[in-house]
């Protein structure tokens, strides 16, 4: 139940934009997924060989497929193509509280465009999505991987800018000196440079400040003078398009570690547990599909980790506890009258109310502890006085009160109005 009304959460929101679904296959050619997430992600993949002798692979993530599936299909499906995708991915990595080998992800991408737009967009679908599901405690933290880069150049590290970035997306985790550790045994930097790539990553202040701080750092930079521009565009429209101040946060630290991204990247950290990492994350693609085409296919999206979610808000104890996705049970007297109650059952779900009728005849008292352990809201009680009378009882569940109500077994229009407002929404 939880599991699905996050999936129903993402997909009413990811559809309210425009978003459309599509799937593409769990295997891919192994030359699809190899060199396209980072050195990690390929020692995570789970490789083989078919009964063809064809070397494949499990997916890691969503994006990668799509790029493909974008580059192969794109004279049918037009740009700009807006897709979701909400489907298994697996690694190959230790497992521990919302960290599985395989695990579910809720994309949505926006391909073919170049426009900050649909970067701007991507902030607000996870804005949102994260407010649809209740949670008023989260930050969209904000980075521009040209902003990173044009650091790089001017220290002219360029040339090493994956095992650079790879490193300081760690520094939140693996803390300072292990970033200069990291820095000085995969990118070969030296201390004057790690102490500015630190410097760097480890600004703070609301976001005007970070802008003005990271300016002087790329000036003169064409490549991280865009980004700081972008940055500050982006900031500009989320506030005008209504998401609340502090919601969104640059971030010079993130850099996500996916080498296939070149702009705006994002992480989604949740305010009341932010230990447990990012629980949306994205950014701006814009050469990954150039990999399978010589068209050029800008991408931009991000992904909602559904599994990582889920042990948050089941840490927080956020989660649902109903676990019927039927709100209503109707309890059987008599086995002989089991026609009625399927009838009434008919009715009840032609008016969109969700039913379980309670399979066999036994003591009310044992029906209704099973009522309280699935978590229905409302229990309608209808034995043969009630038949004989013309009426039933409706309990609401949660406040343990019922009230008696008109049933003729023609017209559910009365025990309808009842429900009404124990179900809610």
């Amino acid at each position: 139940m939880p599991r699905e009304w996050i999936i129903e959460t993402a997909r009413r929101v990811y559809r309210s934009y425009g978003f459309r679904p599509i799937d593409t296959p769990a295997l891919e050619y192994l030359e699809i997924l190899t060199g396209k997430g980072s050195d990690e992600t390929d020692k995570q993949l789970y490789k083989f060989q078919d009964h063809g002798g064809r070397d494949v692979g499990l997916r890691f993530d969503l994006t990668v497929p799509l790029a493909r599936f974008v580059a192969q299909h794109q004279q049918e499906l037009g740009l700009p193509f807006k897709r979701y995708h909400i489907a298994s991915v697996w690694r190959g990595e230790n497992t521990q509280t919302g960290r599985y080998r395989e695990f579910m992800q809720c994309d949505f991408d926006t391909i073919g465009v170049t426009e900050i737009t649909a970067d701007i967009e991507m902030t607000l679908v996870i804005n949102d999505l994260f407010t649809a599901l209740g949670i008023d405690k989260f930050s969209i933290r904000v980075n521009h991987r040209a902003v990173l880069n044009g650091m790089l150049e001017k220290l002219g590290v360029a040339d090493r800018s994956a095992a650079v970035l790879r490193a300081l997306d760690k520094l939140a985790k693996i803390g300072e000196k292990g970033v200069r550790e990291e820095l000085a045994r995969t990118a070969e930097t030296t201390d004057a440079q790690c102490d500015q790539l630190i410097a760097m990553a480890s600004l703070t202040g609301d976001n005007e400040s970070i802008l003005q701080q990271l300016t002087p750092l790329v000036a003169g930079n064409a490549t991280g003078e865009r980004g700081v521009a972008e940055l500050r565009e982006l900031v500009a429209a989320t506030i005008a398009a209504g998401v609340p101040a502090g919601r969104i946060q640059l971030d010079p630290s993130i850099a996500r570690g996916l080498d296939y991204y070149t702009g705006i990247v994002v992480e989604t950290i949740l305010g009341d547990l932010p230990e447990i990492g990012s629980v949306a994350s994205g950014g701006r693609y814009d050469n990954l599909a150039g990999l399978y085409t010589n068209q050029k296919l800008p991408g931009v999206g991000a992904s909602l980790g559904l599994d990582r979610l889920l042990a948050a808000l089941e840490k927080l104890g956020r989660l649902p506890t109903a676990k019927t996705p039927a709100p209503v049970l109707i309890c059987m007297f008599d086995a002989a009258r089991r026609n009625d109650y399927l009838m009434l059952a008919a009715q009840l779900r032609a008016a969109g109310v969700g039913v379980e009728v309670y399979p066999e005849a036994k003591k009310l008292g044992k029906q209704l502890q099973y009522a309280d352990k699935q978590g229905f809201k409302a229990a309608i009680i209808i034995g043969e006085t009630e038949f004989a009378a013309g009426e039933c009882q409706v309990k609401d569940l949660k406040a343990a009160t019922s009230t008696t109500v008109p049933y003729n077994g023609a017209d559910a229009a009365p025990l309808l109005a009842a429900l009404q407002p124990l179900l809610g929404d």
